[in-house]
């Protein structure tokens, strides 16, 4: 019987996080202790595209940048909307990554 006790004990400190040490929080959120990812999203005016593969070639720049969850690239609007996570990429990050890749960009306003 106290072996019984003691198993379900124990397997109450882990489904509640060892005793308090971690807080048990709904899906999407971060771990006590940890920063909290924020998604966020810019848009960047893109130089240089001048053809129909252009914004092919910006959008897998921009996507291969860790912590980046989307971009889309318009060749007709010359601007790249990212969608990414804060705490993993910066803005200079995303600037450097397609203007790095022949496609001088700044964030537009």
């Amino acid at each position: 019987m106290i072996k019984l006790f003691i198993s379900a004990e124990l397997g109450l400190l882990l489904l509640f996080g060892l005793s308090g040490s971690f807080v048990h929080l709904s899906s999407g959120q971060a771990i006590a202790g940890s920063p909290a990812a924020v998604e966020k999203t810019i848009t960047l005016a893109v130089q240089n595209m001048f053809c129909d593969a252009c914004p092919f070639i910006v959008k897998n720049s921009l996507e291969a940048v860790p912590g980046v969850a989307k971009a889309v690239v318009s060749y007709k609007s010359k601007t790249a909307v990212v969608s990414y996570d804060d705490t993993k990429a910066t803005v200079a990050a995303l600037i450097k990554a397609a203007t790095d890749a022949g496609y001088p960009s700044v964030l537009k306003n």
